[in-house]
């Protein structure tokens, strides 16, 4: 697994050997900022902006737009291994001073307002697929109004997942990639 693209460009990370932590594919995650750079079904700009990697596993996603110059990154990650491989990623790239780790479970730190220092412009959500509480986090996202305007959440799940999104979520685009399906949305104001 590598940085595709920007300031760190090719450089590897760790990776665990256990089953427990699921990391994004390389494939999938350029076909997100892909989709981000580049489509005229959003106005997004990644440079100078504030991400919330929820279950970051080894931080891929994050650690992807601090190498396409996002301003900070925070890492939202409840299982203690898989913080360990997050934390040699963060060494390694030496970007301690963009990122912040929060070991806490998902729904402690959404429920709290002033854990971020600004609102976010990009929440990505990778839980286990096993998970289906998304709508839960999607409530906690917009109840806590963490999204500035024009905000963008990117939910990965599995493809054969059928989500019950609340109507105030626009799903602006959706993809599937070999078992994963990406969801583009966003919270209608």
């Amino acid at each position: 697994m590598r940085i595709i693209a920007g300031t760190l460009k090719n450089s590897t990370l760790y990776l665990p050997k256990n089953k427990n932590t699921r990391p994004l594919k390389d494939m999938v995650r350029e076909s997100i900022f892909n989709f981000l750079m580049h489509s005229n079904k959003i106005p997004f700009q990644l440079e100078k902006s504030i991400v919330l990697d929820l279950f970051a596993g080894t931080g891929s996603f994050g650690l992807e737009c601090i190498s396409r110059k996002a301003e900070k990154v925070y890492f939202v990650e409840n299982d203690k291994y898989a913080i360990q491989f997050l934390k040699k990623n963060i060494d390694k790239l030496q970007v301690q001073k963009k990122t912040k780790i929060l070991n806490k479970n998902v729904f402690d730190i959404l429920k709290k307002k002033n854990v971020f220092e600004s609102k976010l412009n990009l929440i990505f959500c990778d839980p286990p697929f096993k998970k289906s509480n998304i709508e839960k986090i999607v409530e906690s996202i917009f109840i806590n109004d963490l999204l500035k305007k024009n905000g963008i959440i990117i939910l990965h799940r599995n493809k054969i997942t059928k989500e019950k999104l609340p109507n105030y979520l626009k799903i602006i685009d959706e993809r599937t990639y070999g078992i994963s399906k990406i969801i583009f949305a966003q919270i209608l104001v």
